[in-house]
């Protein structure tokens, strides 16, 4: 079982998989070449340990061994002894590749080599290296600590045996497994866009506010926030960038075409919460507007994003992306969806959201509608997913 870690990039989300590591006894070094990304890692991981021995979460003991367990440092080198190197830095191809050539004359020939990429072809990433057998993609969800899911992404070229190695470390750690085909998006940020980019259209289309359409999602869908809170949550320039990232990724396919509301959004600065501003005004004393409560509004908003959504996950598994319970697990666990999008296909009948995909295809002629064959060919021969 691989025990030395090394984990590369310091920021929120590599002191997070440096964090889970370090409490399941693994022996972690943190790297990068920026000395206050170092500190500031050091210090808020001091931080998070102390308030959860404040709750009682956790006694100062544990506190002690998790950090007695990791190494600081800004010297790429001592990664050589590592079992497996998690790379956690900027999403930039070419800054990944060269690392990712320099990690492989630094590591043994067994050091498995793995990128938290969340929009780059694994693949493009492993192209930098000699031995391209041992490098796979393992995406964690941000907080790491917090956020069971964990996608397994292996290229063409990974060992199977090495996915199998990976997968159990991860479930050591108590994590939960998927695996994805390594394709834009993987599973979570491919499926999950219609939640952002059909809601966006509603708006742009004048039917309903922000305020009505997150309403209506949380009202009749039972999800915890509606689209325009999570985007804020999020933040408007990490969310536009995924959903570009998997439209470029798929040849401007139009389902997951960028709003422009979302890039003004984003151009303005108005970025959600870590701005103040966003979708809705989060400084002091703000009124935000009180969402329209019609019960049939709000119904048509919730079955139009979630025929959207259905369609991407039916999409996905033809595709052959990823296994029928491995989307619907990363969609639950990852997202926090009320039920996977699959067995909802299967509750509600496959029917009703393709009856829906085709009346809004007929309706605006827009493309982004036309329903996926898997979908099609389930209704035609009276099948479910399930």
């Amino acid at each position: 079982m691989s025990n030395k870690i090394s984990v590369i990039g310091a920021g929120t989300m590599g002191s997070g998989i440096a964090q889970v590591a370090a409490s399941n006894s693994c022996q972690v070094t943190i790297v990068d070449s920026f000395p206050q990304a170092l500190e500031s890692s050091q210090s808020k991981l001091k931080s998070i340990l102390n308030r959860l021995v404040e709750k009682g979460k956790m006694n100062e003991d544990k506190t002690q061994h998790i950090l007695a367990n990791i190494n600081w440092t800004s010297e790429t080198e001592e990664i050589a002894d590592s079992d497996l190197v998690i790379e956690a830095i900027v999403e930039n191809l070419e800054i990944k590749q060269k690392l990712f050539s320099q990690m492989e004359s630094l590591v043994s020939e067994d050091c498995i080599l793995a990128t938290n990429t969340s929009s780059l072809s694994v693949a493009g990433i492993a192209s930098a290296c000699n031995n391209q057998t041992r490098i796979v993609g393992i995406h964690f969800f941000n907080p790491v600590p917090l956020m069971k899911l964990v996608e397994v992404i292996p290229t063409e070229k990974t060992d199977e045996r090495l996915v199998k190695e990976v997968k159990s470390i991860l479930e050591g750690w108590g994590k939960t497994v998927v695996t994805a085909k390594d394709t834009p998006g993987f599973i979570v940020n491919r499926v999950a866009r219609p939640f952002y980019g059909e809601a966006l259209k509603i708006f742009e289309d004048g039917i309903a506010d922000f305020a009505t359409i997150d309403w209506a999602m949380k009202e009749f869908g039972g999800f915890r926030m509606g689209p325009f809170e999570l985007m804020d949550y999020i933040g408007n320039d990490i969310n536009y960038s995924a959903t570009k990232a998997v439209y470029d990724g798929t040849n401007h396919d139009p389902r997951y075409k960028p709003s422009p509301t979302q890039r003004k959004m984003m151009d303005e600065g108005l970025l959600g919460r870590k701005s103040g501003k966003g979708y809705f005004d989060y400084s002091e004393n703000a009124v935000n507007p009180e969402p329209n409560k019609n019960e049939k509004l709000g119904q048509q908003i919730f079955n139009r994003i979630l025929a959207m959504l259905i369609n991407a996950a039916v999409d996905t598994l033809n595709g052959g992306i990823a296994t029928r319970d491995d989307i619907d697990t990363a969609m639950t666990t990852g997202v926090n969806y009320p039920k996977g999008l699959l067995q909802w296909a299967d509750d509600i009948g496959p029917n009703s959201p393709l009856e829906q995909l085709k009346e809004l295809h007929t309706q605006s002629g827009d493309d982004r509608y036309i329903a996926s064959p898997l979908l099609i060919k389930k209704v035609e021969e009276g099948g479910t997913f399930y």
